[in-house]
């Protein structure tokens, strides 16, 4: 059974209060890093990303530079991440979309951001929220499986209707806050096998709601 509304926000807010000063994992120094870093974060750890990338961003430093690259070259730089071929042959198109369409710069629409390649929704409300400060809740495998663990959507539920559930559930400016909090609090305690998280009671505890 799904929580009501007042459950589902004490459990989101309880982990927060666990987590209060979570931050973001992945090192970037201006927004094109933020894009790239996260692009490269599917299907890896942000700590292989955050290997990766200092060299990466060395060779490439603007969209220029990683436009005028060969997606081989790119490659060579992260190697050790998942989907590379793949993931460098996006960086490219997406640099040359940046210098096409938006003057070299990153948008900071959703639209425009899901219109560049490799972009999806999740990296685009990433960007948003923890580049721009923009409202936006970003649903990785954490957020997603800490949401269905705890009961605040269905088993069936999609990335989708966990970012619309938890967007009704919280004011917007907890939406970040929410999203950095669960990623460390499926890290550390709501595992995808033998979670912890029965080792809080106060995440259970719905007295007076």
């Amino acid at each position: 059974m799904v929580l009501s509304k007042k459950r589902a926000r004490k459990v989101i807010e309880e982990i927060i209060a666990l987590f209060p000063d979570a931050k973001p994992s992945l090192n970037f120094n201006n927004y094109f890093e933020l894009l790239v870093a996260v692009m490269l974060s599917a299907q890896t750890t942000d700590a292989a990303v955050n290997k990766a990338t200092p060299a990466l961003f060395e060779a490439y430093p603007s969209p220029q530079d990683m436009a005028a690259a060969g997606e081989a070259d790119i490659a060579k730089y992260i190697s050790r991440l998942g989907l590379y071929r793949n993931k460098a042959k996006f960086l490219k198109k997406c640099a040359q979309q940046l210098l096409d369409d938006f003057d070299g710069q990153v948008p900071q629409t959703r639209a425009e951001l899901e219109s560049l390649a490799g972009v999806g929704r999740k990296t685009a409300n990433v960007v948003m929220s923890v580049g721009f400060g923009i409202p936006a809740f970003a649903v990785d495998t954490h957020v997603e499986r800490i949401c269905k663990h705890h009961d605040i959507v269905k088993k069936s539920a999609t990335p989708l209707e966990v970012e619309k559930r938890v967007m009704d559930v919280l004011p917007p400016e907890r939406w970040l806050p929410a999203h950095q909090a669960m990623i460390y609090f499926g890290r550390a305690i709501c595992h995808p096998k033998n979670p912890e998280c029965d080792h809080y009671p106060q995440l259970y505890n719905f007295k007076d709601i």
